[in-house]
C-alpha cells in the first residue's frame, strides 16, 4: 500500500526472495509467499492467492480445535486467537457491527444504520432515554468544508 501510494514500485515477490536470504524463517514458506506475489503482483491479500487458501481452509479445524482447547485450558495464545478471527472477519461479507451501534445509540445517542432499511435510526431503548430530536438536525455540519 505505501508503495503504490509513494509509487516506490516495490516489489513484494522480490522482498519475500530477499527475506529467504537472511531469516530463520528462509523455510518453504517463503518461498511459497514469493510465488504467490509473483504469480499476482495485485494480491490484496495472501489469504486470496489459491494456494494460501487452500492450505487455510484445509487446516481450520486443526486451527480451531487448538484454540478451543487453550481457551478451555486457561492458556493464553493471542496470537492464534487473533489470526483466527482476523481469519474469519476477512472472510465474512457482513460482521455484527450492528452490537456496536446498537451499544453506541445506546450510550450515547449516536444512531445506528440498518441493513434492512435505508436511512439514519435511533432508539428510545428504555424509558430512561430520551428522544433526539431530528437526527438530520443532529448530524447538520459534520461535512462542513472549510
Amino acid at each position: 500500500a505505501a508503495s503504490d501510494a509513494n509509487d516506490w514500485g516495490v516489489n513484494l515477490s522480490e522482498c519475500a526472495k530477499l527475506w529467504k536470504g537472511g531469516c530463520i524463517i528462509r523455510a518453504a514458506l517463503l518461498e511459497k509467499i514469493q510465488a504467490a506475489l509473483a504469480k499476482d503482483t495485485n494480491l490484496a491479500n495472501l489469504m486470496v492467492d489459491s494456494g494460501f487458501a487452500a492450505e487455510l481452509n484445509s487446516r481450520q479445524l486443526s486451527w480451531r480445535r487448538i484454540a478451543t482447547l487453550c481457551i478451555a485450558s486457561g492458556i493464553p495464545m493471542p496470537g492464534i486467537c487473533a489470526a483466527l478471527n482476523y481469519f474469519d472477519s476477512y472472510r465474512t461479507e457482513n460482521l455484527p457491527a450492528n452490537l456496536t451501534q446498537a451499544q453506541r445509540d445506546f450510550f450515547g445517542g449516536h444512531t445506528y444504520e440498518r441493513t434492512d432499511k435505508e436511512g439514519v435510526f435511533h432508539t428510545a431503548w428504555t424509558d430512561a432515554h430520551k428522544d433526539i430530536g431530528d437526527i438530520n438536525e443532529r448530524k447538520q455540519g459534520e461535512n462542513v468544508q472549510k
